[in-house]
């Protein structure tokens, strides 16, 4: 199963592969990150990047960054075809993780595909 994770303009990013490990991959195949168990999203390259709850990506300053179709609060945009997946890395040794903030309505200052992307660089 899979699920559509749009930014906060409506625009398809990327998606979460729960077949696959709970993986998120960008729309372009990119892999960038997981879901553990505690809905914490963390990078392949070990580092923590928020929360997914309520089917919202949450930043680690308690921002929204993400929305699957329900908790959008803009219209969908048509996404382009989802290409290919690549392979993924390694999981690196996860970081602790950070304390959860209180949430904010706020939307983050950094677009979804940039905030993967930290899950990689």
């Amino acid at each position: 199963m899979q699920e559509t994770l749009h930014n906060t303009q409506g625009r398809t990013i990327a998606y979460i592969d729960y077949s696959d490990d709970n993986t998120i991959y960008l729309w372009n195949g990119t892999p960038t990150g997981y879901l553990d168990s505690d809905n914490r999203i963390y990078g392949f390259n070990g580092k923590h990047l928020g929360w997914y709850e309520d089917g919202i990506l949450w930043d680690l300053n308690g921002n929204r960054t993400g929305f699957n179709k329900q908790s959008l609060p803009v219209f969908a945009k048509f996404g382009p075809f989802k290409s290919f997946k690549q392979f993924k890395p390694f999981k690196s040794f996860k970081e602790f993780a950070k304390y959860k903030p209180l949430k904010s309505n706020a939307c983050s200052d950094s677009d979804l595909s940039n905030y993967l992307m930290l899950g990689i660089n």
